[in-house]
């Protein structure tokens, strides 16, 4: 087999790969976006040929320019070494510049927002993608009605009690599934298309803006359903180091795009000749027998979409702890294969009791859909200003055309932003509470830890000449390794203060180490240790780690070769600092803040437990630190 086929193959897998994983949350828009358009509570678009012509042309553009131009073509290009996503934007526009103070913090907010924002968006995505799904019974009896929301939890529940198993046994299925599902919506599509071909005139963009003209504030107001058919775009992005920019556009263009488009041109000619069928033109574009088949393919489509959430989910918060504005916490793997399948059972729960309370809440996809849409134009937009940034910091693109070529685009995402905005009190109001409690907990924690660590160097003393006078002797040696952690590698650690107060004695052998997380996704082995010694038996180690390398300290010093210093672990004790923190009033942060800041002190996952340090070979030692 040659070369070319090989690499036709391998990027035939990662294209399968994708569609299983990467589209199943915008895949299955077409349950309730048309829907949510001409029969939502608040502002339905009355069924007439100009309206429906008028939003079918809008969801083309939209597709187009939102997704196909702006995610596919331009923001893939803002990759932090291949790794997608508002959180490697965000490091990347920090990343090689001289952005100080006020413009520094204002990134960093910008990023936590949006942050934030997709958690909002990964709660109701599993709630409103279900439901839809579910209430396609309610068309074949309405006797099954009282059935969807039991229907639905039962669903959701299973599907995060299986999160601790992983995704490694089922992901296999995804792709195919989904290439199932895209068929399912060219078949479905075209067969109405066929009777009323008329509807392909809206691939003209006069009919958008006629029909934008001609409705003023409801078509305005139209614009929150409207960005239901762009759920799911962030994801082309978030996922890219999973698979690579080629599958993932290679997908969208050659199948994902053409299958979307189809089906909701299928779904305006059936509203065209059956107005009524505005109660699911998705399901009712399905002949009667087929039905209960094809509730069952949306049902396992919207489970695909879901876990894609999920996945997501857990990966934004193992960056954001690495990356210091999360508290530690239990990280589990599993695969043995792939590193980045990760199960967090506190994010997990979290996400399952918020998800219920959403179902049980709105008791409807229509309900929900008035809380869709504000948390991903919200991200959307923030990813805009922060790849402007990037290309003027980065890439050296001067100001004017950087702002000229994200323009267009912010342009848009503020118009569907500010569409949804009405929708607050109807609902919207959730998610954007849900990722600002996200956002004070991760802004609390980094400006907790900062002012942890000055109360901690206030009277620290520095390690160089700390160590040249242990070096002139005066205390006593004992047999055995010493390895003393800190987060501040040019002062002595407290733990090593301490353990000379305790014991009176120092190990023979002594390692001071720190880790250090930078603002790339991985940092080679060849980049991994700093290894700075001070005499044969003092030594001062760095370990380096990118924001989604998965730190193991025994791992790493297996590899590490210092010159009369022999690391042997089963003879190596660990030294860590254990700190109870007391809340103080008038401190450098509000007293609400300081009890939340303790309160995730106190059940984070201990370092031990994160740098995977062997617990037998441990001693904590403990102060108290005023905040």
């Amino acid at each position: 087999m040659n070369t070319n086929s090989v690499t036709k193959s391998r990027m035939a897998a990662l294209v399968l790969a994708a569609l299983g994983i990467v589209y199943g949350d915008i895949g299955t828009s077409p349950l309730y976006a048309i829907k949510e358009v001409f029969s939502n509570a608040l502002h339905p678009v009355p069924i007439t040929q100009s309206n429906v012509l008028g939003i079918l042309s809008l969801f083309f553009w939209s597709l187009i320019i939102v997704v196909t131009l702006k995610y596919v073509l331009f923001i893939m290009r803002a990759n932090n070494k291949g790794e997608g996503g508002i959180v490697a934007l965000m490091t990347l526009a920090l990343q090689n510049t001289d952005m100080k103070g006020h413009w520094q913090k204002v990134i960093i907010a910008l990023g936590l927002i949006g942050a934030g924002l997709f958690y909002g968006d990964g709660v109701i995505t599993p709630a409103i993608s279900v439901l839809s799904a579910v209430e396609g019974l309610e068309i074949i009896s309405p006797a099954f009605k009282t059935y969807v929301i039991p229907i639905t939890l039962v669903i959701i529940i299973g599907l995060f009690a299986f999160q601790r198993k992983g995704t490694a046994s089922v992901g296999t299925f995804f792709g195919p599934i989904m290439v199932v599902w895209f068929a399912i919506l060219i078949l479905l599509g075209a067969s109405s298309i066929y009777e009323h071909p008329a509807v392909l005139m809206a691939v003209n963009p006069y009919y958008g803006f006629d029909y934008l003209s001609t409705n003023g504030p409801l078509g305005f107001l139209s614009l929150g359903a409207v960005v239901l058919c762009l759920t799911g775009a962030e994801a082309l992005y978030a996922d890219m180091g999973h698979f690579g920019a080629k599958p993932i556009q290679f997908a969208w263009l050659g199948y994902v795009l053409p299958a979307l488009l189809i089906n909701y041109f299928g779904q305006g000619a059936l509203l065209l000749s059956e107005p009524q069928a505005v109660a699911n033109p998705f399901f009712l574009m399905a002949p009667a027998w087929a039905l209960y088949p094809l509730v069952a393919l949306s049902t396992i489509a919207t489970i695909i979409a879901s876990q894609a959430v999920i996945s997501g989910a857990f990966s934004v918060t193992h960056q954001v702890i690495q990356l210091g504005f999360s508290p530690r916490l239990n990280i589990q793997h599993t695969s043995d294969e792939q590193v980045g399948q990760i199960y967090l059972p506190a994010v997990n729960w979290l996400l399952l009791l918020a998800i219920i309370a959403l179902v049980l809440g709105f008791q409807t996809s229509t309900a929900l859909a008035a809380a869709y849409g504000i948390a991903v134009t919200g991200t959307m937009l923030i990813t805009n200003i922060i790849a402007a940034v990037v290309a003027i910091r980065i890439w050296q693109w001067s100001p004017w055309r950087a702002v000229l070529g994200a323009l267009p685009f912010m342009v848009i995402d503020l118009a569907f932003f500010s569409a949804n905005t009405v929708k607050i009190v109807d609902g919207g109001w959730f998610p954007l509470a849900f990722g600002f409690v996200i956002v004070v907990i991760l802004m609390t924690w980094k400006r907790g830890r900062e002012i942890l660590e000055n109360r901690l160097q206030s009277g620290a003393l520095k390690l160089e000449p700390f160590l040249t006078s242990l070096v002139d002797g005066g205390v006593n040696r004992i047999p055995g390794l010493a390895i003393f952690m800190t987060s501040n590698p040019s002062c002595v650690p407290n733990s090593l203060l301490h353990s000379l107060k305790h014991y009176k004695s120092l190990h023979e052998q002594v390692i001071v180490l720190s880790v250090e997380v930078h603002d790339v996704p991985f940092v080679t082995q060849d980049e991994r240790i700093e290894l700075h010694q001070f005499s044969k038996d003092f030594a001062q180690v760095t370990l380096h780690y990118g924001f989604k390398d998965e730190p193991n300290i025994p791992l790493a010093l297996e590899r590490c070769h210092i010159p009369g210093l022999e690391i042997n672990l089963m003879d190596t004790s660990f030294f860590l600092g254990r700190e109870t923190l007391i809340p103080k009033m008038g401190s450098d942060m509000a007293y609400w803040r300081e009890l939340l800041f303790i309160a995730m002190f106190r059940n984070s996952s201990s370092a031990m437990e994160f740098f995977k340090i062997p617990s037998n070979r441990v001693v904590e030692l403990g102060s108290q630190v005023v905040l």
